[in-house]
């Protein structure tokens, strides 16, 4: 795995080409075996094919056009259900404080995360997307208020190679016993 975490890079430029739905089974079933605090696994996913479905969410994002050239998006949101029950009146933004609200963030990235691996273990090619706010895109895709979209993953076969970008040193971002 050390060589797909070394060699994943964000695509943002892909082949013509469409993802077989069984490599799409395999990315959903990576993040569903991602482990979460208390088993809670808050995340749920949205996998967008349609042209004027990905049109209205590359859009959303601040028009980035080069989403476009992903045939595949996966949305993923967090459901905060699953830390505070009765919730469904709740209403999520990016300027909500609730403790659990940062709970379920941390768990779906873990799984989305898991799905960036496995899509590199696949030779796929991923990009998080996230510079769009929640309003747009629950509206889109109908996503009840009570959710909070993390990411929108675009997913396909790469049609660049990104070289490495710069990375510290593990002695400036290591610390043993203490600070």
């Amino acid at each position: 795995m050390i060589d797909e975490i070394k060699t994943r890079r964000s695509i943002r430029k892909y082949l013509d080409k469409p993802v077989e739905d069984e490599k799409i089974i395999e990315l959903l079933e990576s993040a569903r075996l991602a482990p979460s605090g208390s088993n809670t696994q808050p995340w749920h996913f949205i996998v967008v094919k349609s042209e004027s479905m990905r049109k209205k969410l590359a859009e959303a994002s601040h028009n980035q056009k080069w989403m476009m050239s992903a045939p595949v998006f996966i949305v993923c949101a967090a459901d905060i259900n699953c830390r505070i029950k009765e919730s469904t009146h709740m209403h999520l933004n990016e300027n909500s404080t609730e403790e659990e609200v940062k709970q379920i963030i941390r768990d779906t990235s873990i799984a989305i995360e898991h799905i960036a691996l496995q899509a590199a273990n696949l030779n796929l090619g991923t990009c998080w997307v996230a510079w769009f706010t929640q309003e747009d895109i629950r509206t889109i895709l109908n996503i009840p208020s009570d959710k909070y979209v993390i990411s929108i993953l675009t997913v396909g076969y790469a049609d660049e190679e990104p070289k490495p970008r710069p990375r510290k040193k593990l002695e400036e971002i290591v610390h043993y016993e203490n600070w």
